[in-house]
């Protein structure tokens, strides 16, 4: 698969692309955490820059961003994200992508059922206290 399957960002990008900060805001990201995951090879490739030395994200540089912070906002260490990374950047390795993103599926669904264990162990408590204090406004 040549494709990389990424989310919709929901911008529109002008063809000269936008600014590091403009593209850290876009993606929810602080500009530091931006220039660090280029620091750590978790982009694809480096933004290109104006000959003024200025960082220009293109639309695909913004969805690759995306997908990164919807990794990160489901608990993928870096180190697992930067190896797919590694592998998005070479042709072939479909397989391994494949592997890594359904390991990290079951971690997040197993997490996902721990957190309804701990909800339901919430709830419970919540009823046992308005048997005791009567129902409150919330």
């Amino acid at each position: 698969m040549d494709e990389v399957l990424l989310p919709d960002i929901g911008v529109t990008v002008p063809p000269e692309g936008l600014l590091i900060g403009e593209a850290a805001a876009v993606c929810g990201l602080s500009v530091d955490t931006l220039r660090y995951y280029e620091r750590e090879s978790l982009t694809l490739h480096p933004a290109p820059r104006s000959a003024s030395g200025r960082r220009h994200y293109g639309a695909d540089d913004l969805a690759w961003l995306g997908g990164l912070v919807m990794l990160r906002q489901t608990g993928m260490p870096i180190a697992d994200i930067r190896r797919y990374a590694a592998l998005a950047r070479r042709p072939g390795t479909d397989a391994e992508r494949l592997r890594l993103l359904e390991q990290h599926r079951h971690e997040v669904i197993t997490r996902m059922e721990q957190t309804r264990k701990h909800l339901d162990a919430i709830d419970r408590k919540i009823t046992s206290y308005r048997k005791v204090v009567g129902p409150q406004e919330s």
